[in-house]
Order: C-alpha cells, then structure tokens, then sequence
C-alpha cells in the first residue's frame, strides 16, 4: 500500500533540500562547512519533493557521481574526506585565534569534531571495487600467473 505524501510534507521537504543545496554550494568556498552532508541532505529531500531538483543533482558533474556512491555503498572517497578534515582543521584554527573562547566556539569545534567522526567511518570503496585507480596498482604489483 503506497501512501502519497501530502501537499505540505511536499512542501516542507522541497524548503529542506533547495536549503542544503544552498548551504552546500556555499560550503564548497568556506572553509569549515561541510559540502557532502548537506549535498546528501538535499538529495534525499529532492526524492520526497522534486523529481526535477532530484534529476538535476543525479546528472549534476560534481555531484552526481558523489551522490552515486552513496546510494551503492554509502561510500565516501578519500579526497573528500581529506579535503572536508582540512577545511575544518582550517575553519578550527581560525576560530580558536580570531574568537573569544566561549561555549558558542566549544560546540562548533564539537559538531566539527564528531562530523569529522562520522565521515571517516564511511567506506571509500565497496567491496571487490577498485576506486581511484586501486586496481591497476594492485595488478602492476602481482606477478603474472599465467605462464
């Protein structure tokens, strides 16, 4: 039995994803917030509210092939991970010299610390998969066997 959503959660998850896009393409130029979790965010969204938004992210350059491997294997490369550690790191850094040290800075430093927890944890390549050229590396270090 199929329920279709009503006009209002339509509604509110389109707001929810036009507003991760949002965030997220102003994430991909300051440091400390992070593209992939809102990207994701919007994407999700997208699927509940707006086959047009949805359609455009799936075929988007940058963000179709993040959003791809999500959905087969929640999978995270490892430059992404990097880059988001460092531009948090960065965004830390400055927060710590530039701002008063009170709790406000304490929970961002925390919410970076444990969004960092959380990217980390995800795999970055499915099983039996070759990403980033893993494959022709691991073949060039094989001796051949057939003779």
């Amino acid at each position: 039995m199929s329920r279709t959503p009503s006009k209002l959660s339509q509604l509110l998850f389109a707001l929810l994803a036009y507003t991760s896009l949002a965030i997220g393409l102003v994430a991909i130029v300051v440091p400390g917030l992070p593209t992939t979790e809102f990207i994701l965010l919007a994407a999700w969204a997208a699927t509940r509210s707006s086959p047009r938004l949805s359609a455009w992210l799936e075929h988007h350059r940058l963000f179709g092939p993040m959003l791809h491997n999500w959905r087969n294997g929640k999978i995270i490369l490892r430059r992404a991970k990097v880059g988001a550690s460092a531009s948090m790191l960065f965004c830390a850094g400055l927060m710590l010299v530039m701002l008063d040290h009170g709790w406000p800075v304490y929970l961002a430093l925390a919410g970076m610390g444990l969004g960092n927890l959380w990217i980390w944890s995800r795999p970055e390549q499915t099983q039996g998969s070759c990403g980033e050229g893993a494959c022709s590396r691991r073949a060039a270090k094989r001796p051949p066997t057939d003779f």
